[in-house]
């Protein structure tokens, strides 16, 4: 926090009056795109042209921070993005470009975009964040969650192949009979597997999802799903984007292992989708309480006692934060197909949302 306040009094101080006088005065979505920038530190992460032979590469840091400036300004296309980079000079020149013709082409963008998701650079941008200014702080809740995320590609076909199960003998079987022990389901299976193994055994294409809306209305949509655990403030710590028909619960021990080794929390708040039994031991194992709203499973809904009900609400950071990617950086503008590129695409948000939200705990 005190590193923040640093930065904070640094840009308000210095940098912005500086700004001011070489750019001329500066918007607010500038302002915020400085803010992320100087948080997001994206020119560690990539490296700058370096060329001894032949024709010199484009600077994919610029590159890459005018992707990030498409997540602030909420942009739905590199062509839209290359179109504000023209007409706007200041824009143009915080991503590091002082003429128009030394803008690249929408085909160098779509090849240094295809880099980063081949090589997840985003994701190492936003953990870079969250070392830096999360890591020794002590979290109360972390708000685990999933979201819908549409999009515009060809939805894989599940292979048809029906499993014969063998026939059983009815009732209880005889002394000295074995029977086939049943096969362990994918939460049982996570208990015994690293967090690698974990994330490969998720499926990740394109299909079709069904959830249920605040008003307990069902909807189908094609595409993923966006798992992200929020800490207090609404700050995204970890994330997992996987098929849009995968469960909820099935998303929450990696995640809850991936966020225990990023930052130290005290509470797991997740909603009736989670209500299991090996979650809530996953979240003791790691020294957390777990409060999970009660699953009633044609039975009769048990309520949480009143403290525990008050601790619950805080739950919404996560409806909060997913309206926010959503709304305000680009959540809903995915023209980009495949699992790589997409969660790239989500990345570039989380890092932005991620920058903003860190430096509103000091205003």
């Amino acid at each position: 926090m005190v590193l923040l306040s640093h930065i904070w009094q640094g840009l308000q101080a210095k940098l912005f009056p500086f700004l001011d006088e070489v750019l001329g005065p500066l918007t607010d979505k500038q302002k915020e795109l400085i803010r992320v920038l100087e948080l997001a530190r994206v020119e560690e992460f990539v490296q700058g042209p370096v060329c001894w032979r032949g024709r010199p590469p484009k600077d994919r840091q610029a590159i890459v921070r005018a992707f990030i400036a498409k997540s602030v300004y909420n942009l739905a296309t590199t062509r839209q993005l290359l179109d504000h980079l023209r007409s706007n000079s200041g824009l143009r020149r915080l991503c590091g470009w002082e003429s128009v013709s030394d803008i690249p082409s929408e085909s160098v963008f779509s090849r240094v975009f295809t880099f980063l998701a081949e090589t997840g650079i985003p994701q190492k941008v936003h953990l870079g964040l969250i070392e830096k200014y999360e890591s020794d702080r002590l979290v109360g809740h972390i708000s685990r969650d999933s979201t819908a995320i549409e999009a515009r590609e060809k939805a894989h076909k599940r292979p048809q192949q029906r499993k014969v199960k063998p026939k059983r003998k009815r009732g209880r079987p005889k002394k000295g009979e074995s029977r086939p022990a049943k096969e362990p389901s994918r939460l049982e299976r996570q208990q015994t597997m690293t967090i690698e193994q974990m994330l490969e055994d998720l499926p990740a294409a394109c299909d079709f999802g069904v959830k249920k809306d605040s008003h307990g209305k069902r909807y189908t949509w094609k595409g993923y799903k966006l798992h992200v655990d929020w800490a207090d403030g609404g700050i995204p710590v970890s994330c997992i984007l996987t098929s849009a028909s995968v469960h909820d619960n099935q998303a929450a021990i990696p995640l809850s292992r991936i966020s225990a080794e990023r930052v130290a929390n005290l509470y797991d708040l997740m909603d009736a989708a989670y209500d299991c039994n090996i979650i809530k031991e996953q979240s003791r194992s790691l020294g957390h309480v777990p409060l999970i709203d009660n699953n009633p499973r044609r039975g009769q809904k048990v309520e949480m006692e009143p403290a525990a009900k008050i601790r619950y609400n805080e739950r919404n950071t996560a409806e909060r934060g997913f309206a926010r990617l959503k709304d305000d950086f680009g959540g809903r503008h995915i023209r980009v197909k495949g699992h790589a590129k997409v969660i790239a695409h989500l990345m570039f948000g989380l890092i932005a949302l991620c920058a903003d939200q860190l430096l509103k705990l000091l205003m």
